[in-house]
């Protein structure tokens, strides 16, 4: 049986978690200890009461997350957060959340896991934020529509496009989560097509006046990636198996 001391050091080591910068509700890393055993793995996007109780109903002791339980600050032990502590201190459930560390790993991050998914090769971080470089580029001449054929599949669902950029790609670039809002600044990184969750509505009216491919997967969609790849590792080094808890945000 793993310890939890364990796997958080392995995780913060891997992660990077004291050296990335994030915003400051983020609070990557542990967020709640249980009694220091682990014998399965959840991973999940977001934290609620529906995901604690369906992890409390599989026997998860460890839950992985890419949005934490602080979000919103602070605030009361009232109402929605008493219910979720409540619910993971009742079931001995730890929470360990990763934000940008999990976005921008090399190998399990979300960025990284969707190029590969959708056959991206020799890709590049670019995008600085943060102190960081927080998404990835990659050349590739490819008919937009192939593309976003690639990209439904890798999303097993539907993908926005607003097809204003060249019919065959040249440069692409991945922020997953909702980056449409920094249209502007990745049409200054001379990006043809990105490939991002979700966008304000102006940031549409902008792709078509940049002359940029604009594809939208959904800011849930394309950050179930990171979670899953990270409890994989983690089970296959701890020899501990996991289950990925889907909880979709319809966003």
């Amino acid at each position: 049986m793993a310890s939890l001391i364990q796997i958080v050091r392995c995780l913060d080591k891997y992660l990077r978690i004291r050296e990335i910068e994030d915003w400051p509700n983020a609070l990557n890393g542990l967020q709640i200890e249980n009694s220091d055993r682990v014998t399965k793995i959840g991973a999940a996007v977001d934290v609620s009461t529906r995901v604690l109780m369906e992890g409390a109903k599989r026997d998860v002791d460890l839950l992985l997350l890419h949005h934490g339980l602080l979000w919103s600050g602070l605030q009361p032990v009232t109402g929605a957060l008493y219910r979720q502590l409540k619910l993971a201190l009742e079931n001995d459930i730890a929470l360990y959340s990763a934000h940008l560390p999990l976005d921008i790993h090399p190998k399990v991050g979300n960025n990284a896991q969707l190029a590969t998914t959708i056959g991206l090769r020799s890709t590049a971080p670019f995008f600085k934020e943060k102190g960081q470089f927080i998404g990835l580029k990659a050349r590739a001449s490819l008919p937009r529509e192939k593309l976003i054929r690639k990209l439904r599949r890798a999303l097993a669902g539907p993908v926005k496009t607003f097809n204003f950029g060249p019919k065959k790609t040249h440069t692409i670039g991945i922020i997953t989560g909702g980056a449409g809002s920094e249209i502007h600044r990745i049409a200054g990184e001379k990006i043809d097509t990105f490939i991002t969750g979700e966008a304000p509505h102006w940031a549409a009216v902008a792709a078509e006046e940049l002359g940029i491919n604009l594809l939208l997967g959904g800011h849930y969609a394309t950050e179930t990636f990171g979670v899953k790849a990270l409890a994989a590792h983690l089970s296959k080094r701890f020899k501990i198996s996991w289950t990925f808890i889907d909880c979709p945000t319809g966003l």
